[in-house]
């Protein structure tokens, strides 16, 4: 895919994004959709943060899905003639499949915001209830998969091989997906840390889907990183908005359906290592906390909070963050000539 097309992708998301600001957050300040911050976070983002308006994700799923299907027009415009033939392409069907499980996870996440929302309190859904609305997602993105023909069950390690996993591939890849959807999740807890992170994501991806040829799913990369970029104009710090479980949950289903997309679950893992370093250390607080009948090794988790409450400001942890997600990102790019 050419320059030219992926700058406009990425534009008609960015500007779809930015501009439904205008819309979507006064609306959801009048229908007091307003943050009701968790206890698990520092004492003072009661003061500073309750009450922003939250499930602003709404406004990147937007502008990434008129995006995403401009590019996917733009592509069979520029060669792909017979509409039959495009849909039939695996990485078509990769990449809308890939969507639609991001967007039924994003339904998980609304329902969640929601709930908190109208009944003004910090927890929507149980966490029992998420993990089984996830599971099932899971399982149709791979249903679906399976009945198109896309029967492919090897996992690819750079320089070394690959390696057929048979069905403990669906068991393993599942469970990779279920733990990153909810990584994704717990990391956005400041102001434009899961956007930036995410857009250093997709970019990335963008680079390796292009060059493995997977091109409809470069599209959704490209897609998503300018619906992030134009979501952070709200909400970098301070916030205007917060993207809420409804916003963070897209993201997270998008981060997978690159990764597993592409079948490059490896890679994926790599360029993820932020997501999976800060639920990594939630894991790891709450395994030593219980061994050791109430002591933390962290201050707070998700890292971030450490960080936050060490005296670091906001904008210097997402900077910081973003930083290490450029250079895992560069890793897993340079990983990919050894496919």
């Amino acid at each position: 895919m050419d320059l030219t097309t992926n700058i406009a992708i990425a534009v008609i998301a960015l500007v779809v994004t930015a501009l439904l600001g205008f819309i979507v957050i006064p609306a959801l300040r009048r229908l007091k959709y307003g943050q009701t911050i968790l206890d698990i976070g520092p004492a003072w983002h009661k003061d500073t943060k309750q009450g922003t308006p939250t499930i602003g994700g709404i406004m990147f799923i937007t502008g990434s899905l008129i995006a995403f299907s401009a590019g996917l027009i733009i592509l069979r415009g520029k060669g792909f003639i017979d509409l039959d033939e495009f849909i039939g392409r695996r990485d078509f069907f990769r990449s809308v499949s890939g969507m639609l499980m991001a967007l039924f996870f994003a339904f998980v996440g609304f329902l969640d915001d929601y709930i908190k929302v109208r009944k003004k309190r910090n927890e929507g859904l149980t966490a029992n209830q998420k993990i089984i609305f996830q599971i099932m997602i899971i399982a149709a993105y791979f249903t679906a998969r399976i009945i198109s023909g896309d029967t492919s069950t090897a996992i690819v390690f750079p320089f070394l091989g690959s390696l057929d996993l048979w069905y403990f591939y669906y068991v393993i890849t599942g469970l990779v997906i279920l733990y990153l959807v909810n990584a994704v999740n717990l990391t956005d807890g400041l102001d434009g840390l899961c956007g930036s992170v995410t857009l250093v994501y997709c970019a990335a991806f963008m680079v390796i889907c292009s060059v493995l040829g997977f091109t409809e799913l470069s599209v959704l990369a490209v897609a998503v990183a300018g619906g992030c970029l134009g979501f952070l104009i709200w909400n970098f710090h301070p916030a205007k908005v917060f993207m809420g479980d409804t916003g963070s949950m897209f993201l997270g289903g998008i981060v997978c359906a690159l990764g597993v997309g592409a079948g490059v679950e490896i890679i994926m893992i790599i360029a993820a290592a932020v997501y999976i370093w800060e639920a990594l250390t939630v894991v790891i607080q709450v395994v030593y906390f219980k061994l050791t009948s109430g002591k933390r090794l962290f201050k707070m988790t998700p890292i971030h909070h450490s960080f936050e409450i060490s005296g670091w400001k906001e904008t210097r942890i997402v900077l910081l963050f973003t930083m290490l997600a450029t250079i895992a990102g560069v890793c897993a790019i340079l990983l990919t000539s050894g496919l």
